[in-house]
C-alpha cells in the first residue's frame, strides 16, 4: 500500500506541475520539465545530497513513466481538472505525507541523525515544489503562504518520539501520516499561515 499511494502522489504532483506550467504558458517541453522537477526534484535533490546515486528514479523508470502519464493526462483533460481540483489537492496532501516518511526512512537506514532526518524527510516533500515555482518565476509557495513544510518538520518530529516506544513499523507509518495529513487539510480549511516578517 506504501508504495502504491508513493505512486499516486507522483503522479498527482506530475499533473499538478502540469497545470502550473500550462497556466503560465509555456510550450509542451517547458510543461513537461515541470511536470518532471515537481514530482521528483526533492527526492532527486535528497538522493543526492545523502550520496544515493544513481538517483531513484533512474533505477526505476516507473517514476518517469508516471510524469509521462501524468503529463499527457493534464494536457488532455486540462478543461476537466478544474473541476477535480479537490481531488487533486488530497492526493497532494496524501503525497506530502507518504514523501515525508519516504525521506525520513532514507536518513534512518544510512544511520542519519533524527534531526538531518527530519530535514530530508521535509525536503523530498516540499523541495520539488520549490523548484518549480523557481523556475516559473514565482516566489516558492512554501516561503510565503501556507504551512506546508512546517507540517513535514511537526510530523517528522511526532516520527521519533513514537519510535521511542517502540511501535509497530506499520502503525508508525500510519500514525505519522494521518498526522501530516489531517493537519494539512486543517490548515488549509482554516487557512493557517505563519506570519509574514517585514523589513520597515
Amino acid at each position: 500500500m506504501f508504495y502504491w499511494i508513493q505512486i499516486v502522489g507522483v503522479l498527482a504532483f506530475s499533473m499538478s506541475g502540469a497545470l502550473t506550467a500550462m497556466n503560465k504558458r509555456m510550450d509542451a517541453f517547458g510543461i513537461f520539465i515541470i511536470a518532471f522537477v515537481t514530482a521528483l526534484g526533492g527526492g532527486t535533490l535528497r538522493d543526492v545530497l545523502i550520496g544515493k546515486t544513481p538517483v531513484s528514479w533512474m533505477e526505476d523508470l516507473t517514476y518517469v513513466n508516471l510524469v509521462v502519464a501524468g503529463f499527457f493526462l493534464a494536457i488532455i483533460f486540462r478543461k476537466k481538472l478544474e473541476y477535480l481540483r479537490v481531488s487533486f489537492f488530497l492526493f497532494d496532501t496524501i503525497g506530502l505525507g507518504v514523501f515525508t516518511l519516504i525521506g525520513l526512512e532514507k536518513g534512518i537506514n544510512i544511520g542519519l541523525h533524527p534531526v538531518i532526518c527530519v530535514a530530508i524527510g521535509t525536503m523530498t516533500a516540499c523541495f520539488g515544489g520549490v523548484i518549480r515555482d523557481i523556475l516559473c518565476n514565482e516566489i516558492p509557495v512554501i516561503f510565503r503562504k501556507e504551512v506546508y513544510a512546517t507540517i513535514c518538520i511537526m510530523g517528522g518530529i511526532l516520527f521519533f518520539i513514537l519510535r521511542k516506544f517502540n511501535l509497530n513499523e506499520d502503525i508508525l507509518y500510519l500514525i505519522t501520516s494521518s498526522f501530516i495529513i489531517s493537519i494539512r487539510l486543517l490548515a488549509v480549511q482554516f487557512k493557517w499561515a505563519l506570519p509574514a516578517i517585514q523589513h520597515k
